[in-house]
């Protein structure tokens, strides 16, 4: 051994025997399918509406019962229904660019028809490019646009004919359509101004009757506190007259008792007095 330094080699790392992480958002295509089964059952229930979180719930509790026998494979509610917004984006660009090729080419997604029969009359078809024209100023009448015809040169005779030159028509051509579609353009700004002006006449004349409505209501209700009015007045005076009668029949009864009661009181005197003056004329 010579003294000097030998450079030492790292030691080797020692193998990891932990297993891979397992991936949340990895989902089998049964498991997908299965979600997708229990998803839009619920979607259909709820007449295409979105679904709360006990819907959630309910949609991860069906994925877990089937696909759930492994801890780590179980789904909560949050993962199925961001697995459901991850094929929804999935399934509008399939379908793009299925409407794109105007029917030549098929998807070969295995979830593209299923979901096309769940939310394919959700989605809305892309909308195809309208074609270009001429810009043109706005203008109630169109303007007049000469007609291109060749005309031959007439020339002197004793000299040659010289060709009449060629006329591109497709420059007219495009100018003719362009004025027709700014005519058409005119034609229904038209329209809109006649059926706003009577848009405008229909919508005055349901508040003109909607006001005469009112004022039919409130003469109708006027009417009836009127007579109301009167039916009371009618009804208090029947009762104070009965009141009166009432008490003038018991006033003629008291005054026919107190009658009878003096009466009876002078009989029964002259009867004491008689039988006292006839005890005096015995004595006698």
């Amino acid at each position: 051994m010579d003294g000097s330094d030998t450079p030492t080699s790292p030691p080797p790392p020692r193998p990891s025997h932990n297993p891979l992480p397992f991936r949340e958002d990895c989902w089998s295509e049964d498991a997908t399918f299965t979600l997708i089964e229990a998803w839009g059952d619920r979607y259909i229930e709820l007449n295409r509406g979105n679904l709360r979180q006990k819907h959630w719930q309910e949609v991860a509790d069906a994925v877990n019962t089937r696909h759930g026998a492994n801890k780590k494979a179980r789904r909560t509610d949050v993962q199925c229904k961001n697995r459901i917004d991850t094929l929804k984006k999935k399934y509008k660009i399939e379908k793009g660019r299925i409407l794109a090729s105007d029917g030549t080419l098929t998807s070969k997604w295995p979830f593209y028809y299923r979901l096309d029969a769940l939310i394919g009359s959700t989605v809305p078809a892309k909308k195809s490019s309208p074609p270009l024209a001429l810009p043109l100023p706005y203008r109630k009448t169109p303007p007049s646009l000469p007609q291109a015809s060749p005309v031959p040169l007439q020339v002197r005779s004793g000299k040659e004919k010289r060709p009449s030159p060629a006329v591109d028509d497709s420059f007219f051509r495009r100018n003719i359509s362009a004025a027709q579609a700014a005519a058409a353009a005119v034609d229904d700004d038209d329209d809109d101004v006649d059926s706003g002006s009577s848009r405008s006449s229909t919508e005055s004349r349901r508040r003109d009757g909607e006001m005469s409505g009112f004022r039919q209501l409130a003469q109708a209700i006027t009417r009836f506190g009127e007579i109301y009015e009167r039916v009371e007045g009618t009804k208090q005076r029947q009762m104070i007259e009965l009141e009166k009668q009432r008490m003038q029949f018991a006033k003629d009864l008291e005054f026919q008792r107190m009658q009878l009661f003096m009466d009876t009181q002078v009989q029964l005197e002259k009867i004491k007095r008689s039988k006292r003056a006839s005890g005096s004329d015995s004595y006698l």
